[in-house]
């Protein structure tokens, strides 16, 4: 793949990565950290891509390796009343960020990557190297433990 194509390609999903990361860091600095390390190590490593009509999940995937080694350093760096609240992006439903939010990663991330990125199930199963019927089962219980939240949530005259 020449620099052209790979340039193209990584502009072409710019928001799509930031979105996954996001979705797994939830913190922007970090966000913006990760996606720039993936894409340096996506080309330094592209001549590993066996197919170039996979390029959108290998690069993913890419990010999504780094995003979990951000967070075990995270982990070891700081104690856990260390974390800030995270923000939610300036386009973002507050009540549906905060809820996203509070899912565990293993059913935020399938989240992020059906419903905000438009990935089949199939895909994420590959990108996420799971069984496509464990993402159906991610899926399901982070709808319904979002569901749970959501309804719980009080209206803005303060009821239920």
């Amino acid at each position: 793949m020449d620099r052209e194509s790979f340039t193209r390609r990584v502009e072409a999903m710019q928001g799509a990565l930031w979105r996954v990361a996001y979705g797994l860091l939830l913190n922007r600095a970090d966000c913006a950290d990760a996606v720039q390390e993936a894409l340096l190590r996506a080309w330094e490593k592209r001549g590993s891509l066996r197919e170039e009509a996979y390029f959108e999940t290998w690069l993913t995937r890419i990010l999504i390796n780094e995003c979990y080694s951000m967070l075990r350093r995270r982990r070891a760096a700081l104690p856990l009343d260390g974390v800030p609240e995270p923000a939610a992006p300036p386009d973002a439903d507050p009540i549906l960020h905060d809820a996203i939010a509070r899912l565990d990663v293993k059913l935020r991330l399938p989240v992020v990557l059906r419903y905000m990125e438009g990935y089949g199930v199939n895909e994420i199963a590959r990108t996420l190297r799971v069984p496509p019927g464990t993402v159906k089962t991610r899926l399901a219980r982070a709808r319904a433990l979002l569901r749970l939240q959501l309804s719980d949530e009080p209206t803005e005259g303060g009821n239920r």
